[in-house]
């Protein structure tokens, strides 16, 4: 999942980029708050973590403006203004989450993948299709009950996949919230690595789950999937 991290303070962007980046988020970087602006608004993020005392805009009135002017993407607020009055006024500025610092790195990931989910409409952090099972927490895959060995980026592949489950994903989308700005990995990879997942979650089992839409793109089989899709 692709995440934008606001903030100015250097040692913690190098610290949480890349804390993030081993858990598989794909993450884009903004400093002040009009770099975000422009970010936000050219790019679709999953999450936003926005710190509040930001250069040139702040992170209120940025959220603010994103929320007047319809940006719904979800906001985790994560800043040293640690009141009740401070979390109030973030959660009624538009905020979906806020979290105090200093803060454990496992919260954090706890709490962007539970933003992810709700994004989603999905509550349970185990993602099923027929006999796979995704566990969003652990980051593992079973499939009939044997464990399935990813990379992260297969992962989160995979996870992207079952999160659309039964409706078809463009190479496009994919590559805008699985690759960040600073990927320099061809579009072509897309291709690559749904092969990598096919040989890891399909080879061997029966049905295949991985499909083609020729043309369109790819899916994670639906339970009504017509037996014309090929794979």
């Amino acid at each position: 999942m692709r995440v934008l991290l606001v903030e100015d303070h250097q040692p913690l962007v190098k610290a949480l980029r890349q804390g993030l980046e081993e858990e598989g988020f794909a993450v884009d970087v903004a400093t002040d708050g009009e770099e975000a602006d422009v970010k936000c608004r050219s790019t679709s993020y999953d999450v936003v973590v926005l710190d509040v005392m930001l250069p040139k805009v702040d992170g209120l009135t940025l959220l603010k403006r994103w929320r007047g002017s319809g940006i719904n993407t979800h906001v985790l607020m994560l800043t040293a203004k640690t009141t009740t009055n401070d979390k109030v006024t973030g959660l009624d500025a538009g905020a979906d989450d806020y979290l105090p610092k200093p803060f454990e790195m496992d919260e954090l990931f706890a709490r962007l993948r539970a933003l992810i989910r709700r994004g989603h409409q999905q509550k349970d952090p185990v993602l099923r299709c027929y006999d796979l099972e995704i566990d969003t927490a652990a980051r593992a895959v079973r499939r009939s009950g044997r464990s399935v060995q990813l990379t992260p980026r297969e992962y989160a592949l995979l996870e992207f996949l079952a999160f659309h489950r039964g409706k078809v994903v463009t190479r496009s989308m994919i590559w805008e919230h699985l690759y960040d700005e600073y990927d320099e990995n061809t579009s072509n990879v897309v291709d690559v690595y749904i092969r990598y997942l096919r040989n890891k979650v399909d080879k061997g089992f029966d049905p295949p789950l991985i499909l083609t839409r020729w043309g369109e793109g790819y899916m994670l089989r639906g339970d009504d999937d017509p037996p014309p899709l090929k794979v």
